[in-house]
């Protein structure tokens, strides 16, 4: 999306209106010969033409708004917002220069400062479905998704045929726990196309949220049916079957995944998670060992790998990941535990202790945790004590 300040002529008369009187135009506009070489491609030549009228007429604001305008048009986003910032030195109301200021720090992605330039403009012209959409994006792009969905929810409204917008909706919606929003917007996307498989993967993932984990498969499954090659479609099905702990199904879909996307790394993690769960080591140690040379591990990766190292009697090999694994994911006290046995098995009884007690004291970190916020629950009829919950691994 791009924005002229007004349009091409209005800005050479503007400019040409406040530097010289009607006969001496006559001869000669600066302005439209600086437009013209924008218009023949001679991006180069227009710049110099605009930076020369900048140093010949330093009070007039047209010539810097011009070059921030061409900045932007090459996606040169710092220059163009320097440039438009001083024109709005020189003059703030110029036709269209706030708002191409505000478009230019959106694309930037510097959203905070994009809103503060367009809101104004925004509550000057509530129906402009061009700020409404630019003030929702940028709330969206910095996860302030409670804002963001009155104002993709009014776009919508105002162009129900428009389905990239309406499924922007929807995940905002979904990221801020508004489920009938997230329906709402899933029944309108089936009205637009009744096979949309990323309308199914929404819902799939609103009733995961909503701890509907039948209903979310379900909907996953529909999806996969509406379109195979949908991106993510057959690993969002295998997450929820590894959740389930139906390995078997679950690895069928991480490889179908990635026969779909070869570098999806979370699809390689699953499906090596799954092969440890079915024994099946050394496929799992192909996948990890392929993750982590490509620089995309992760604690998970770490963690698993060292167990099927341990498993393979690799133990300095295994010790090097879960030691990574601990250093990534500081709190996960399936990292310490493995160490402690690990050490354990190789007769260094002093470690292993000093893992045990970090995973014992992580454990009553989170049991504490747990007890603190049920604790300022309301208390049921009859009231019972509470018990303290057991600590996994135990």
């Amino acid at each position: 999306m791009g924005f002229r300040i007004g349009c091409g002529l209005y800005v050479a008369l503007a400019f040409m209106a406040g530097i010289c009187s009607r006969q001496a135009c006559a001869q000669e506009d600066p302005g439209q010969a600086a437009m013209a070489l924008e218009r023949q491609g001679k991006i180069v030549e227009a710049e110099a033409a605009w930076k020369a009228l900048e140093k010949k007429y330093p009070g007039r604001p047209e010539p810097l708004a011009e070059l921030g305008l061409l900045e932007a048009k090459q996606e040169h986003y710092a220059e163009a917002i320097a440039w438009y910032k001083k024109a709005m030195a020189v003059n703030p109301a110029l036709p269209g220069l706030r708002l191409n200021l505000g478009l230019a720090y959106f694309k930037a992605g510097a959203y905070k400062s994009a809103i503060e330039e367009l809101e104004p403009l925004y509550k000057e012209q509530p129906d402009d479905q061009r700020l409404t959409i630019l003030i929702g994006m940028s709330h969206y792009g910095l996860e302030q998704f409670r804002e963001a969905d009155p104002l993709l929810k009014e776009a919508a409204d105002r162009d129900p045929q428009n389905a990239t917008l309406l499924l922007t909706l929807a995940h905002s919606c979904l990221l801020s726990n508004q489920y009938p929003c997230v329906m709402d917007a899933y029944h309108r996307l089936i009205g637009l196309n009744s096979e949309s498989a990323e309308a199914d993967m929404l819902v799939g993932e609103a009733l995961d949220e909503m701890k509907d984990k039948e209903g979310a498969i379900r909907e996953f499954r529909a999806a996969v049916a509406a379109n195979p090659k949908e991106p993510n479609v057959h690993f969002g099905l295998g997450y929820l079957l590894w959740t389930k702990s139906d390995y078997t199904e679950a690895a069928k879909e991480f490889q179908t995944e990635l026969d779909n996307d070869p570098q999806h790394s979370q699809a390689m993690l699953y499906l090596a998670d799954s092969d440890i769960q079915m024994s099946n080591l050394d496929d799992a140690r192909t996948l990890l060992e392929k993750l982590e040379k490509t620089g995309q591990g992760s604690a998970k990766g770490c963690l698993d790998l060292g167990i099927v190292y341990a498993d393979q009697g690799h133990d300095l090999e295994a010790l090097a990941e879960f030691q990574k694994a601990a250093k990534l994911a500081p709190s996960d006290v399936n990292a310490h535990w493995r160490m402690g046995r690990l050490y354990r098995a190789m007769g260094r009884t002093a470690e292993a202790k000093a893992e045990f007690d970090k995973a014992k004291t992580l454990n009553q970190v989170a049991d504490e945790r747990l007890l603190k916020i049920m604790s300022t629950l309301p208390a049921s009829k009859p009231s019972r004590p509470v018990e303290k919950p057991a600590s996994p691994n135990k």
